[in-house]
């Protein structure tokens, strides 16, 4: 493994373990700011394309707020580097709790694009993309057309 390729997955992990610990600070530290008129872009599931520092921050302000427990357990991470771009395909494997007092717990997957730019202050987060896996979607391709 590569000293870029390391690099990227860590600010990769430090960007979850920001969402998990709902740490608006590490989440802040791990965007990268908007340059020469090019914003950064982020797009969760199921919500418009955000674009722009402040509008991507807010939304996560918005979901840290809203989220009394979630984890990630990432797999089939992949990291391609190509000079001071990098992008990191995973799977976010997400186990979410209701509010607090209750019992109830809920699963599910998203597959995801980062792409990291290299900065003076190490690799910064350009670009989130989260589009969830249908529940099921396996057996869908297996059935016979009607």
């Amino acid at each position: 493994m590569s000293v870029d390729t390391a690099a990227v997955e860590t600010a990769n992990q430090t960007f979850y373990t920001a969402i998990e610990e709902a740490d608006l600070d590490k989440m802040t530290e791990i965007w990268a700011l908007d340059i020469d008129g090019q914003q950064v872009s982020c797009v969760h599931p199921g919500w418009p394309m955000l674009t722009g520092r402040g509008e991507v921050l807010r939304s996560w302000a918005l979901i840290m707020a809203n989220t009394p427990y979630i984890q990630f357990v990432l797999t089939d991470v992949q990291v391609t580097v190509f000079g001071d771009v990098a992008v990191l395909t995973c799977a976010e494997n997400i186990l979410t709790a209701g509010d607090a007092g209750e019992a109830s717990f809920a699963a599910g997957k998203v597959v995801a694009s980062n792409t990291f730019i290299r900065t003076t202050e190490g690799w910064r987060l350009w670009m989130h993309h989260g589009s969830p896996v249908l529940q099921g979607e396996d057996d869908a391709e297996d059935e016979e057309p009607e």
